[in-house]
């Protein structure tokens, strides 16, 4: 007999009607079955669908990973809400903030961000006043500089997770080899600090010869390292009643010539300051190990201890930034808080203020010394009584300042940030750096 043969098309419908024939009961059963599941373990659903969050990394001390912490919450917060699945994509450390803003214009965007503290976003009516969903209570346990961060318009936009703010990290390794002392209590002049700078570059035309740096940075616009030089003197960039762009004037002038200074004058930078990013940056002194000081964020602090833990790093400590004319140390402080985009659905608008109350509960402030950071709330206790070096940093929180407060920040910030790279680089003198943005900030206020 002769066997009949099938084509490939015949057998690929066949292939599809088995599977159709074997699972079809389960699509058919499902929404069924989650009813009696939920009905048979008593499981409230309050509501049922998925909320997506972007956030950025960070670093988790105790675990070596970068999003760690907010997995586990997403985790503990889906078995404690069951028919809720929480979606998470991690953002960029440098360029996350343009994928949230690229999102916004292509009508993108996810149900939840850090972006509760963010003045432009907010302004154009993107996210969710949360006032309602708070009580007296809750909002009066927040630090008086975080919540002020997420109030606009008298309503309050996001719930604050942490605080950190920018520091001097210092390579003891290279003060001690060079027979350098840092500053005593942690505190020097902007005239100290150049002649110790001084002292710690080491400029070697040897072949096989490294140079050694006093300093190094980057600028970078939604970056604000190297401000706590900059304002030293007293300058003021966006003037809280006003509102208004007030970073010209003497105080202005002399904050920025001292950074400048630095590279074109006292030679104690490499020569790409100005011109290289904050991956580059970060790898001179982390890698490269030839750069003694280098400014960054609280959290760093984590980075330099895991390298230590596996032998590639060195001795550490931190201090504060150059005295000026202020007669105190300055830096600039960060607020990170969740803000939650426009919803149709009230219901899962409920559901979202949950979960980022959740991820900003109280005993997840206590744990905030996994991820180098300062908690927001009060009456958390003193998460760093162990860490000497946290403590210290901890302190200038109270001298730091916000910044960004403002509607239309991005432009302003990009107009400056490029007015002082373009004064680091020598292209423009500080006097015009100033002048020409304040004249460009001034068209768009």
């Amino acid at each position: 007999m002769k066997v009949k043969k099938y084509g490939p098309f015949t057998l690929f419908l066949c292939l599809v009607l088995i599977v159709f024939i074997l699972f079809a009961p389960y699509f058919f059963m499902k929404p069924k079955l989650d009813k009696i599941i939920d009905k048979a373990f008593k499981r409230n659903i309050e509501w049922r669908g998925i909320i997506t969050i972007w956030d950025y990394p960070r670093l988790d001390i105790t675990t070596g990973y970068k999003y760690s912490w907010l997995r586990s919450k997403i985790k503990e917060f889906e078995r404690k809400n069951p028919g809720v699945i929480i979606q998470f994509k991690p953002l960029d450390l440098d360029y996350g903030y343009i994928e949230i803003e690229t999102a916004i214009k292509t009508n993108s965007y996810p149900d939840i961000a850090p972006v509760g503290a963010d003045f432009e976003i907010i302004s154009k009516g993107m996210l969710e006043p949360l006032d309602d969903f708070l009580t007296q209570d809750e909002i009066e346990s927040y630090k008086f500089k975080a919540i002020s961060a997420v109030k606009y318009k008298n309503k309050i936009w996001g719930l604050p997770y942490c605080m950190e703010n920018y520091s001097l990290f210092l390579n003891l390794d290279l003060f001690n080899k060079q027979n350098v002392k840092p500053p005593k209590n942690g505190n020097w002049t902007y005239e100290e600090f150049v002649e110790i700078l001084k002292k710690l570059t080491s400029l070697k035309s040897k072949k096989g010869r490294k140079n050694i740096y006093g300093f190094n940075s980057y600028i970078k616009p939604n970056d604000y390292t190297i401000w706590g030089i900059i304002l030293s003197d007293g300058a003021t960039v966006i003037e809280r009643k006003s509102n208004k762009y007030k970073f010209y004037g003497k105080n202005a002038w002399s904050g920025l010539k001292k950074l400048v200074d630095l590279k074109l004058v006292h030679k104690v930078t490499p020569k790409d300051f100005g011109e290289n990013n904050s991956k580059e940056a970060w790898r001179s002194f982390i890698v490269d190990k030839n750069v003694a000081v280098y400014p960054g964020r609280t959290s760093l602090i984590n980075e330099l201890k895991i390298l230590n833990s596996r032998g590639k790093g060195f001795n550490f400590d931190v201090e504060n930034f150059p005295i000026g004319l202020l007669k105190k140390p300055m830096s600039v402080s960060i607020v990170n808080a969740y803000g939650i985009f426009k919803q149709n659905d009230k219901k899962k608008l409920e559901m979202c203020v949950k979960f980022i109350k959740y991820l900003t509960d109280e005993e997840g402030q206590r744990e905030l010394y996994k991820q180098g950071v300062f908690p927001v709330k009060k009456n958390i206790g003193d998460i760093y009584i162990n860490d000497e070096m946290m403590k210290k940093i901890e302190k200038t929180l109270s001298n730091s300042i916000s910044i960004g407060n403002h509607p239309k920040w991005r432009k302003i910030d990009d107009i400056l940030q490029s007015q002082i790279r373009m004064a680091l680089l020598g292209k423009k003198s500080v006097d015009e750096a100033l002048e020409d943005a304040r004249k460009k900030i001034e068209q768009i206020e």
